[in-house]
């Protein structure tokens, strides 16, 4: 039962998406001319989040392509928030506004406090690797503009690539696999308590939610996790939490 390897989801896990996205959205809006379109700030990024949700599930069902829903994201915002010709907006023109937003987003970009400190720890100690519902160059680039990248080598599954998302357990056994270690070996860690703590579970891993409250995305969860799971408030609470796992199954 030794934990020998360790899983992380990137964003809003080891990537602050959700302080990014939210910056990136309002530098955009306030350059586009289009934040009195809303009552307040987090109105728009209440909105945003909504559309994105749908809008990414969509694709990492297979529903649509990467470009495809970030265009869909787009033109369902901007109709939502009353912009005359969003719905028929072209995709050229869909794709120059999302890139207009992911400018601001990328300069505001940064790894969650405590990331680059745990993988330093966990790096001469354990396996290290990621399994994300993205696409690797996605993943590679943005992990690369954080510092993190050198953490896990190759060792990244990501959804686009696999061909399946989190929560199936393909996924997750694919990232163990790269760490060359038995599902048993390894603890996974993610903020989605559906996607990545019940996934990694009932994939036989140790599962790990990391329960930052509700950052906006659809990791945040009322009540109590299921069971066999664990539950850190950040990631400083991980190396304690392993710890505690390898006393617990001396």
């Amino acid at each position: 039962m030794t934990v020998r390897g360790v899983l992380f989801d990137v964003d809003d896990t080891l990537f602050d998406y959700s302080g990014s996205d939210e910056a990136g959205l309002l530098a955009h809006l306030g350059a586009e001319g289009l934040l009195d379109r809303f009552t307040d700030p987090a109105a728009a990024v209440r909105l945003w989040r909504e559309v994105t949700r749908a809008e990414y599930a969509r694709y990492t069902a297979g529903e649509t392509t990467f470009a495809g829903h970030r265009r869909a994201r787009v033109r369902r915002f901007l109709a939502r928030a009353g912009q005359p010709g969003a719905d028929g907006m072209s995709d050229e023109e869909a794709g120059a506004w999302f890139a207009g937003y992911t400018a601001h987003r990328d300069a505001a970009r940064r790894a969650l406090d405590g990331a680059a400190a745990v993988l330093t720890e966990f790096a001469p100690r354990y396996r290290l690797g990621v399994v994300s519902n993205s696409s690797l160059p996605h993943q590679r680039k943005k992990l690369a503009a954080i510092g993190l990248l050198a953490y896990f080598g190759d060792a990244l599954v990501c959804s686009v690539e696999h061909g399946e998302a989190k929560p199936a357990p393909g996924i997750f056994l694919a990232g163990c696999a790269l760490l060359g270690l038995e599902p048993h070996e390894v603890a996974y860690v993610g903020n989605d308590h559906a996607v990545d703590a019940v996934g990694a579970r009932d994939a036989g891993l140790h599962a790990y939610w990391l329960d930052r409250g509700d950052t906006g995305r659809q990791g945040a969860r009322a009540g109590a996790p299921g069971e066999g799971i664990g539950v850190i408030r950040s990631l400083s609470e991980l190396p304690a939490a392993l710890a505690a796992l390898a006393a617990r199954t001396a």
